[in-house]
């Protein structure tokens, strides 16, 4: 292939500096002469039927030199479907969804037609002389008893525990609605695809700028929809600024664009709009969740029963189902119970498709475990710290096989739970709560446990040792800002007894790297390392045996899921007068297996604090009956600001996990997964002196105020 453009992307061995003075290369920062500009004109409306698309008026406008429809697409033999979803579970419908709309449209924001110029502001003047006519139809709404696409279904029942009849004691029920968030990422979707002219030894291909955490599979997907060998597609991520499962998959405009690079053989630039993001990009969560739980007289699990309905929007993602999966086969958590029952479904709506998003299925999971918890111990007047101790499972059982038939590869959950509780000071925090509580304050601590799986599957790793006794380490899984470069150095320069600074790491580059599946379930470190572990130990072996450099080697890591956990306490004050709530103390205590890189962990147990911490108070995607998005910019839609963030206390401690060469476990997804729990659990506790208040996320002052004031 030709030489890149004027500014590359060179991934560096350390967190490349420039990020922190404003010079990365995002997506939109890559210069390439004589790209044209692509705008999407987008349905107004949720669902309708298209009657016509009128593109004469932009056709004519200055600088304009295509407007593509699905119709123009098919006449030049272009039409395209979005590729099928990974049937993590069986998929019993899966919608096909044109690449621009073609005979309805079935959300707000779908790309129905795209107009391509010669710069931005003529390709968005021209984009509004575009008529639509659509015929209305009635949206189905989120969880609005359409067909399922998917379902789970897990049963299981402890004969040794069951017979004879335990005698059940307490029956506790909850229903918890998830909302919608967005990953608000700090660059929004964008694709630069430069087109590459034939030569006399080699075709027509395209090198393509797309922020992804999965370069691989977007280099197959374009190349499928291109019709071509994969070889032909270069895809490049740059620096992206965190995705969080949103950029996981391809998105229609995503191929509209490569498809009008290869029709006009010119390179084309789309770059989202951060309002384009609410209406059409990907969303995350989205559930609602019931569940019972019974304790026998002796204040053990009984039966868990659940009831678990996510929504996927218009259209299936790649990894669509995987949250319903997740959800589904996480339960009952860390603890044992008697019996369980999970039924769960996934169903389609009219609105923006709903995708991972960091923790994808395992915080709801940890949401409905814990909060039916909470209350069983507040209904049989038990401490809940002392139940959780009652049904944890026991590091003694490790490696352990859930009711629902995973296997959970090391740990010690009492531990996790003591050691947040020490660091809480626990039961002086219970006697100060009722001190205050006394006063007239309405005061709240709450605790979740959680378990995270971390990912399966296999990895890449190429590893080139140059005679000059530097290293190059080449990874199939990228980085979106978790300090990847910096970790797999460490990683090889250990394995070979080096100096991190001798080895340099490169990633997101499908035309320098080995294949991969990407950076996503908190699986890099675990599996991508390995990869990276196991390539050194064969350097190692051959130099050994006598082999001078230069060397290389290579290969898949393919690993088992590993299980990383952790509790989280936290302390929650309300405004009586106000319903102001206050975060005033958290601890947290987890096991990520071996950490590689403490101070890059760290972080990203922050940055999930903070996600999960914008889920639980802050953030909700929100559509009207008509399935018009009402919260679709940031003066609508609540996130948490650098002060909203509480005082933190975390500690970690290790026992590695035996599925991987480096006994590492996930860490990137953990605050997502145990602090909206936590956090919920605190804020009922703190209502609990008025009975049980059925909060939901998120925990408004305004819904504390009503819940205080009779009104919830």
């Amino acid at each position: 292939m030709t030489a890149m453009p004027t500014t590359t992307f060179t991934p560096l061995r350390r967190e490349d500096p420039a990020l922190l003075t404003g010079r990365g290369t995002y997506t939109g920062d890559v210069l390439c002469p004589g790209t044209l500009h692509a705008v999407f004109v987008r349905s107004p409306m949720p669902h309708g039927r298209v009657r016509a698309v009128d593109t004469h008026g932009a056709e004519g406008a200055p600088g304009v030199v295509a407007v593509l429809t699905a119709a123009t697409l098919t006449t030049l033999g272009q039409a395209v479907w979005m590729p099928q979803p990974n049937p993590l579970l069986p998929i019993t419908y899966a919608p096909q969804m044109d690449v621009l709309a073609r005979d309805v449209v079935s959300y707000v924001g779908q790309p129905v037609a795209l107009v391509v110029a010669r710069s931005q502001a003529e390709a968005q003047h021209a984009a509004q002389k575009v008529q639509l006519d659509i015929e209305p139809l009635t949206p189905v709404l989120d969880f609005a008893g359409t067909e399922s696409v998917t379902q789970v279904s897990h049963q299981f029942e402890d004969a040794a525990r069951v017979q004879p009849a335990v005698t059940t004691s307490i029956n506790c029920k909850v229903e918890l609605d998830v909302p919608r968030v967005l990953a608000l990422s700090m660059e929004p979707r964008g694709m630069l695809a430069q087109w590459v002219h034939a030569s006399d030894d080699s075709p027509e291909s395209l090198n393509v700028w797309l922020g992804t955490q999965s370069p691989s599979r977007a280099q197959a997907d374009i190349a499928a929809a291109l019709v071509w060998p994969e070889a032909r597609v270069r895809v490049i991520s740059g620096h992206v600024g965190g995705a969080f499962g949103a950029k996981s998959s391809v998105c229609p405009e995503d191929l509209a664009i490569v498809l009008a690079a290869r029709l006009l053989r010119a390179s084309v630039r789309w770059q989202s709009t951060r309002s384009e993001e609410f209406t059409s990009g990907m969303h995350g969560r989205g559930a609602r969740l019931k569940g019972s739980l019974s304790l026998s007289d002796d204040g053990h699990f009984d039966t868990l029963s659940a009831d678990l309905r996510f929504t996927v929007g218009a259209w299936l993602p790649f990894s669509a189902v995987a949250p319903l999966r997740n959800a589904a086969r996480i339960l009952p958590g860390p603890y044992r119970v008697a019996k369980l029952d999970v039924q769960g479904s996934a169903g389609l709506s009219h609105s923006a498709p709903v995708t991972i998003y960091r923790g994808a299925g395992r915080p709801e999971a940890a949401l409905l475990m814990e909060t039916l918890v909470d209350q069983a111990a507040r209904a049989a007047g038990m401490d809940p710290v002392e139940l959780r101790r009652r049904n944890l499972v026991p590091a003694s059982a490790m490696p352990y096989t859930t009711p629902t038939g995973e296997v959970f590869d090391s740990g010690d959950y009492l531990r996790a739970l003591t050691q947040a509780c020490e660091r809480f000071d626990y039961e002086g925090q219970r006697q100060l709560q009722a001190q205050r509580r006394a006063q007239g304050e309405v005061l709240g601590i709450g605790l979740a446990l959680y378990v995270e799986p971390c990912g399966t599957g296999w990895e890449s790793a190429h590893i080139d040792w140059h005679e000059d006794g530097t290293v190059t380490v080449a990874t199939g899984s990228p980085a979106q800002g978790q300090g990847h470069g910096t970790t797999y150095a460490r990683i090889a320069a250990q394995a070979l007894g080096l100096s991190p600074e001798a080895v340099t790491v490169i990633y997101g580059d499908t035309a320098l790297c080995p294949p991969g599946v990407g950076a996503l379930a908190s699986r890099s470190t675990a599996i991508a390392g390995s990869a990276i572990v196991q390539a050194c130990n064969e350097l190692k072996a051959r130099r050994a045996a006598g082999e001078a450099l230069p060397l290389s080697a290579g290969g898949r890591f393919t690993a088992a899921e590993s299980w990383s956990y952790g509790c989280v306490i936290a302390r929650m004050s309300v405004d009586r007068d106000t319903g102001r709530p206050t975060i005033e103390q958290m601890v947290w205590a987890d096991d990520a297996g071996h950490i590689v890189h403490p101070e890059l962990a760290k972080g990203q147990l922050i940055g999930g604090l903070a996600q999960g911490l914008g889920q639980a108070m802050f953030e909700k995607l929100v559509y009207d009956e008509a399935g018009q998005l009402i919260t679709g910019s940031l003066m609508d839609y609540a996130v948490p600001r650098a002060d909203d963030m509480p005082a933190i206390d975390i500690q970690s401690f290790a026992i590695p996990s035996p599925n991987n060469l480096l006994g590492a476990k996930g860490v990137g997804e953990a605050g997502c997964i145990g602090v909206p729990a936590a956090l919920m659990n605190a804020a009922r506790d703190a209502l609990s002196p008025l009975g049980e208040c059925p909060l939901q996320f998120p925990l408004t002052a305004e819904q504390f105020w009503r819940a205080m004031n009779g009104q919830a």
